[in-house]
């Protein structure tokens, strides 16, 4: 399977320890391969991550543009059970809500609908109002999601192929119903 990164802190530790125990249960059946943004790139290794997610995760690879690596070829191929996009920042969800396939993940995100491959996203703005997030420092944050950015959750969530996730442990479910139960 196809993990996405974006450019969002929101919840990406936890997103990545939930990725690691799933690599784990599931060890010898799934091969679990990580796509990050330009700005996913930025983001792992502000929050001090990336050394993490390479010893982790052996098939990393970072967007060089829109169509490099060629995870929308792979996607249209069929050769991934499914994107998962988790954490993903409102741009994002904004620009896969509209049909915009400007950048790697949202060229692979249309791409992957356009062959009937489930795409899972978890945005970082989920629903309108304030959430508190942790900062690279240990620090908290307050910040506000903004009506736009819910109704751009909204659209995706309305949308065929298209499952919405509200937080890290939901990707567990997403594992259960491609790959079955595991202890």
């Amino acid at each position: 399977m196809a993990w996405g990164i974006t450019g969002s802190g929101d919840r990406l530790a936890e997103t990545l320890n939930v990725m690691k125990e799933i690599k784990e249960r599931y060890k010898n059946e799934v091969d679990i391969r990580v796509y990050l943004s330009k700005a996913g790139e930025q983001v792992v290794k502000w929050y001090k991550l990336y050394d993490r997610l390479k010893q982790n995760f052996e098939k990393v690879w970072v967007e060089f543009n829109s169509n490099s690596p060629f995870l929308a070829g792979d996607l249209e191929l069929r050769k991934y059970e499914f994107l998962l996009i988790a954490p993903s920042t409102s741009n994002t969800v904004a620009k896969i809500a509209a049909g915009i396939s400007d950048t790697m993940l949202s060229n692979s995100a249309i791409m992957a609908l356009k062959a009937s491959v489930p795409v899972y996203i978890m945005p970082s703005d989920y629903k309108e109002g304030t959430v508190v997030t942790r900062l690279p420092n240990g620090r908290d944050f307050t910040l506000r999601v903004r009506r736009e950015d819910a109704e751009n959750t909204r659209k995706l969530a309305s949308m065929d192929c298209v499952f919405v996730l509200e937080k890290p442990e939901d990707v567990n479910q997403v594992f259960m119903r491609h790959f079955g139960p595991r202890e």
